[in-house]
């Protein structure tokens, strides 16, 4: 199969998918095809996978949020503790 896009971010996706499906092919000794043919899963199973793989990603993205705002947050620190060493105290005057 000739992949005729041009996008390279769609390229780079079914390359991950290939890829991906090599893995289980290895992992599971059968494609999802023979899965299906061999009715070794049905139709609940393939769906049980699938809502398993979501609450999985539910957790990704939550753990990547995280992340994010600890990094934001120590970006917004540094910045702030540079701020203040850089300012300059000078004798109040006395009126």
């Amino acid at each position: 199969m000739r992949i005729k896009t041009e996008d390279k971010i769609v390229q780079q996706v079914l390359r991950k998918m290939d890829e991906r499906s090599l893995i289980g092919q290895k992992k599971y000794g059968a494609t999802m095809m023979q899965e299906i043919e061999g009715q070794e899963k049905d139709l609940n199973r393939f769906l049980v996978d699938v809502q398993e793989e979501l609450m999985d990603a539910i957790l990704y993205i939550q753990a990547a949020r995280r992340c994010l705002n600890d990094e934001i947050e120590e970006v917004a620190y540094k910045r702030f503790t540079a701020d203040v060493t850089n300012i300059d105290v000078n004798e109040e005057e006395v009126l």
